[in-house]
């Protein structure tokens, strides 16, 4: 009896054992996703609204799994019809917001279609995590079919970049590519998914946004205390100080602050073209955008300052002209989330490597304490400075009943509040960044990489955003070709953009330059011929559009424009020799621009009219 009790219990322990075992399979068996599981549930997890893609063989395991999200409501996906305009959709979904933009592509060529996108995030400083399909993990190396090595044909232009090796890993990469992409100065991030990882299972261990330990990547902090003093000191001491602003202030959200400081001590402000929005440029200490394309009061206002507080800007060849000439007779307080930034192409007198808001903060209450700062003390120079705005004003050319782009551009800004605008590169885009006042994040350009065909799709970022909101894509017909493809995206999603494309027949701003510098020499700048009418290629795409020709239909057609549901694009046929001034010529210093002066006079027994050097003792 006794023997048979004891094998009895073995035999229940066996049973038993073995019934835990099955459970415990099953269960790591239930509990096991596949990878392309944990990329979508990780990016849901970052708040992961829209995702803006072209799908491919590499990348359609992730697309199968996205479908299943989709139809749950948890995450939309926006179908691009080329992956370059699907990158710059999401840069302005993220410039737009501030968030991170999240863009599909799968391999081979696909992948390849994201560099221009990329590089223009790059530059600018736009936070996006970029996710391509790759070829299975054995295929790597064999040349096989649509492979590309994008994670080295993009090291140069990503802050970052992964090849997903292994499916555990997945969770854990999606999370440090947000948090890379985001903290101190943002960029973009590539993760590289090959096939089989996306269809590979594994139980899941996700991991929560911002759970990241990363060794090498370290925390900026708020500032060097010790400089503060210095600065309050500086601009204490300083008669004729110019807030210099670009678009580190915009990302830092220091509107505010900046306009703060410069209230406080009656110190006028010029901006990038990436630091647009940071004020209002209808307020008396704003000067507009500075540099090749700049106002003119901006250009004499940075050759004369004794003091020049930079705040996110990155002394760009633009915006600097001849280097050892620019605000030469100035002290230089430089503040920069990235140290690779200061120092680079000017050598500042002080020198902060940190936020620029929470450093702002620091400055106005040191100056507050301090108590050492007179209004008088700029009174001279904003007197100096009102007179270069009354004596080279921003002109808005009227020849006859022909329609000028700055008309154009100055109307839309009277009745266009609060709009997004995005534009794409070249002359048009300078007419829009001198005469449109506009809010901070409101202003989606392409500023160091000068993408060609980025308008477009990153207005439909914006709109996607933004849906009750009115975006506007200012083009130009060089640059609207090169995406126009979009406009399908536009159709399909029923987007409200209204699309301005300023036709000059030219590439303008090549032609401009032709003009200027290689003896009007238009090598193949025309683009009449092969044009398409666009309002039948609007039409085509089932959205509404109008020609504008004349200044007598002007108001009408934008009236109609905007009292229209759902998109509308305007064909505005403009003066085709129309040139872009204020202009700093390359090797000359801001200075001296070309510029058209406001009424033709004897100055210096030099008669000063259109195409005239104007220089800065002008005063």
């Amino acid at each position: 009896m006794f023997l048979i009790s004891y094998y009895n219990s073995i035999i229940f322990l066996i049973i038993t054992l073995i019934k835990i075992f099955i459970r415990l399979y099953m269960t790591e068996v239930i509990n096991q996703v596949t990878g392309s599981f944990a990329l979508i549930d990780s990016l849901v997890r970052h708040n992961v609204k829209h995702i803006f893609g072209y799908p491919g063989g590499a990348i359609l395991p992730i697309y199968d799994e996205l479908y299943k999200w989709e139809e749950q409501g948890k995450i939309a996906h926006i179908l691009a019809r080329h992956e370059q305009a699907a990158a710059h959709a999401a840069d302005g979904y993220a410039r737009s917001t501030g968030m991170v933009g999240v863009c599909f592509a799968t391999s081979g060529p696909g992948a390849t279609n994201l560099v221009s996108g990329i590089a223009t995030a790059q530059m600018d400083s736009v936070p996006m995590v970029l996710i391509t399909g790759q070829v299975s993990r054995a295929f790597i190396g064999t040349d096989a079919f649509q492979e590309v090595d994008i994670f080295g044909i993009t090291l140069p232009i990503v802050k970052h970049s992964y090849v997903v090796r292994d499916p555990r890993y997945m969770s854990k990469i999606v999370a440090e590519a947000f948090y890379i992409a985001q903290h101190g100065r943002p960029g973009p991030v590539l993760i590289d998914i090959p096939k089989d990882v996306g269809l590979e299972k594994f139980i899941y261990k996700p991991v929560d946004p911002g759970i990241v330990d990363l060794p090498g990547c370290r925390i900026v902090s708020s500032g060097k205390q010790k400089q503060i003093p210095k600065i309050v000191k500086l601009i204490s001491q300083s008669s004729q100080p110019l807030l210099y602003v670009g678009g580190g202030s915009i990302i830092s959200g220091a509107h505010d602050q900046v306009k703060e400081l410069a209230v406080m001590c009656q110190i006028p402000i010029t901006t990038t073209l990436m630091g647009k929005g940071i004020v209002d440029e209808n307020h008396v200490l704003s000067l507009g955008m500075l540099g090749m394309h700049g106002t003119a009061y901006a250009n004499f206002a940075v050759s004369e300052c004794d003091l020049l507080i930079a705040l996110g800007a990155r002394f760009d060849d633009r915006v600097t002209g001849k280097l050892d000439e620019f605000a030469c007779n100035a002290q230089v307080i430089h503040i920069d989330i990235d140290p690779a930034e200061v120092g680079k192409n000017r050598i500042p007198h002080v020198a902060i490597v940190g936020d620029i808001k929470e450093n702002l903060l620091d400055i106005i209450s040191s100056i507050r304490k301090k108590k050492e700062f007179s209004l008088e003390q700029t009174r001279s120079w904003k007197e100096r400075i009102a007179n270069w705005k009354l004596q080279y004003p921003l002109l808005i050319p009227q020849k006859n009943n022909s329609l000028s782009p700055q008309e154009i551009i100055a109307s839309l800004n009277k009745n266009t509040l609060g709009a997004y605008f995005t534009t794409d590169v070249g002359q048009h885009q300078m007419w829009a960044a001198q005469f449109l006042n506009v809010m901070p994040r409101h202003w989606l350009s392409s500023a160091g990489l000068g993408t060609m065909g980025y308008g477009l799709p990153a207005a439909i970022g914006a709109q996607i955003a933004h849906p009750n909101k009115l975006v506007i894509c200012i083009s130009g017909d060089a640059s609207f070709q090169m995406n126009l493809q979009e406009l399908a995206t536009i159709s399909q999603y029923n987007l409200p953009i209204k699309i301005i494309i300023v036709n000059n027949k030219w590439q303008g701003m090549v032609r401009q330059w032709q003009q200027a510098f290689y003896g009007q020499r238009y090598s193949h700048s025309n683009m009449e011929k092969g044009s398409p009418d666009f309002q039948l290629l609007a039409s085509s795409f089932g959205i509404k559009s109008c020609l504008l020709n004349t200044r007598d239909n002007l108001d009408k057609v934008l009236e109609l424009c905007f009292s229209t549901d759902g998109p509308f694009l305007i064909d505005c046929q403009v003066t085709e020799d129309e040139n872009c001034y204020p202009m700093v010529a390359p090797g000359k210093s801001n200075a001296q621009m070309i510029g058209v002066h406001k009424q033709t006079k004897i100055l210096n027994n030099k008669t000063v009219s259109k195409d005239t050097i104007i220089y800065s003792n002008f005063s």
